[in-house]
């Protein structure tokens, strides 16, 4: 048992996978509806939440209780940029590709001010920031006289190549990126040593403030490209349509692997964190338990996990 602790406890990201090859088990048996061919589906589904979540793995990993909840009104204030903006041509998506970076990038400077300087803490700061923008979305969601998406956004996020979602293979690419960044780079070791001990990484000279802002305007920026992409896959813009992500994004790091206090981050753990919340979250819809539930339930397991990595942690150490 303690070898298999010292394993897993080197690769957190085996947690999740043995989650979702249970559940995917348990939900081939009782339905019809899950096999090999219901992965695509799954996989999709699990794209769009791997955006934010990478973006609110970074943040974390910075330690201190940092946490961005600012996610989801940045990705419904990006959607409703993105609809009026670019207005379904292909010629305007430069433009709106440039404001909606452009709001993530303010949005990711503005969370990092208060943070950083102003010393408030993270999840009040990107809460209270949240609140702000979704001010903004109203007066974006008046201004929306229709919705028409963009040819390239419609192939990247309906289209496939050989059988395979697009998005599918954008979200690996991206879940392949953050891991040469985390593993083979200098800016993934100087996190690390932040996440760790942010005193003693600022005694040794590492940009503690650089470090910690670029995470925050990393997961505003990542955020708003996925309001983006998920306009096109709804076919526009609604309100609340971030709403999920507040939980989600926090969600799938956590059951990835990537310890919530900060210093160690598993970009594989967090693509199979999401891949496994959205097994969790089809399997109540199957039963058809109200959205409430549904919340609670994601709650506890994450509560769960914590409980259960901290105790895994503590007895193979022991």
């Amino acid at each position: 048992m303690k070898a298999l602790l010292t394993w897993t406890d080197k690769r957190p990201w085996a947690w999740s996978l043995l989650g979702i090859l249970i559940l995917w088990l348990v939900l081939g048996i009782l339905t019809a509806r899950f096999s090999v061919q219901s992965l695509s589906g799954v996989m999709t589904t699990a794209a769009f939440l791997l955006f934010p979540a990478l973006g609110q793995m970074l943040v974390v990993t910075t330690g201190r209780g940092n946490i961005d909840l600012s996610i989801p009104s940045v990705i419904t204030l990006s959607a409703f940029l993105s609809v009026n903006i670019v207005g379904g041509s292909d010629g305007m998506l430069p433009l709106g590709l440039l404001a909606v970076l452009g709001a993530g990038l303010a949005v990711g400077l503005l969370n990092a001010l208060l943070v950083l300087v102003l010393r408030i803490p993270a999840m009040i700061a990107t809460l209270a920031t949240g609140y702000v923008l979704a001010t903004a979305t109203m007066l974006a969601n008046r201004s929306a006289a229709g919705f028409q998406i963009s040819p390239i956004l419609t192939w990247l996020t309906s289209g496939r190549v050989l059988s395979i979602p697009v998005i599918v293979i954008v979200a690996l690419l991206a879940t392949l990126l953050c891991a040469f960044v985390l593993r083979w780079t200098v800016f993934g070791r100087v996190l690390s040593a932040v996440g760790q001990n942010q005193r003693a990484a600022a005694f040794a000279g590492i940009p503690v403030g650089r470090v910690v802002t670029t995470t925050f305007v990393a997961s505003a920026m990542i955020a708003a490209l996925t309001g983006t992409l998920l306009s096109a896959r709804a076919g526009g813009a609604f309100l609340d349509m971030g709403s999920p992500f507040l939980l989600q994004s926090v969600g799938a790091v956590v059951l990835g692997g990537t310890l919530i206090f900060g210093g160690s981050a598993t970009a594989a753990g967090t693509l199979f964190g999401s891949v496994l919340l959205v097994l969790i979250v089809t399997t109540m819809q199957i039963a058809g338990l109200p959205g409430g539930t549904q919340e609670i339930i994601q709650g506890l397991v994450i509560i769960a996990v914590l409980a259960f990595a901290g105790d895994a942690r503590s007895r193979g150490s022991a």
